[in-house]
């Protein structure tokens, strides 16, 4: 594990451990997370720590054409059980984001800091979000970073039964019409894998980045 400076410069990825442990320290400026997501790196900590940057060997990642929509689902969006916007409330997705109860955890990854980071970046145009609506209230959505050909999804919630897929599958749909190479989802999730995600190696990842 290598320690971040002050200097804006991450170590090469594929220094990561087997864990895609990359390095600790540093900041969470603008212009570290735009090197840090245009690097195949991304932050990842509990309140309290120091922040921590990772580089996954394998990446899971959603080619937008390959999403996977079930009868069920395909039922649900026909039936327009939700109104689905683009980037037209992301302090509330991501504060959602942070504050949702999930089973299995005891707390959020999302630190204030990193809430105050992403907001930042949202109000540059850099991240963006997706808002899942019902009978006007706020049920659902997702977040992340907008590399213009790949989507760094961060974090996702729901309120009510199928509102993240129906953001996930919206913007996957989006993003194939936009011509968007793949959308990001970091590390391995059976929920996303339900919905098409792959593992690809890091290798392949970085190649997309480049392109």
């Amino acid at each position: 594990m290598y320690l971040i400076t002050e200097e804006l410069v991450f170590p090469p990825v594929h220094l990561a451990n087997e864990d895609g442990l990359l390095g600790i320290g540093g900041d969470l400026s603008v212009e570290r997370l735009q090197l840090a997501y245009k690097s195949g790196i991304f932050p990842w900590y509990n309140q309290g720590e120091p922040i921590i940057w990772y580089s996954p060997k394998w990446r899971m990642v959603l080619f937008p054409n390959e999403v996977k929509i079930s009868k069920s689902m395909r039922q649900i969006l026909k039936r327009n059980e939700f109104k689905i916007t683009f980037n037209q409330n992301f302090e509330e997705v991501i504060s959602n984001c942070k504050t949702i109860t999930r089973e299995g955890q005891g707390g959020t990854w999302i630190t204030d800091e990193m809430q105050q980071a992403y907001t930042k970046l949202h109000k540059l145009g850099k991240a963006k979000s997706v808002e899942v609506w019902q009978n006007n209230k706020l049920v659902g959505g997702l977040y992340g970073i907008d590399l213009k050909t790949i989507f760094c999804g961060e974090s996702m919630f729901s309120k009510v039964s199928n509102a993240s897929k129906a953001a996930f599958i919206y913007l996957a749909q989006k993003l194939e019409k936009e011509n968007y190479k793949l959308i990001d989802c970091q590390v391995y999730n059976k929920h996303l894998e339900s919905l098409g995600a792959i593992e690809i190696p890091q290798k392949e990842f970085l190649k997309y980045l480049k392109k």
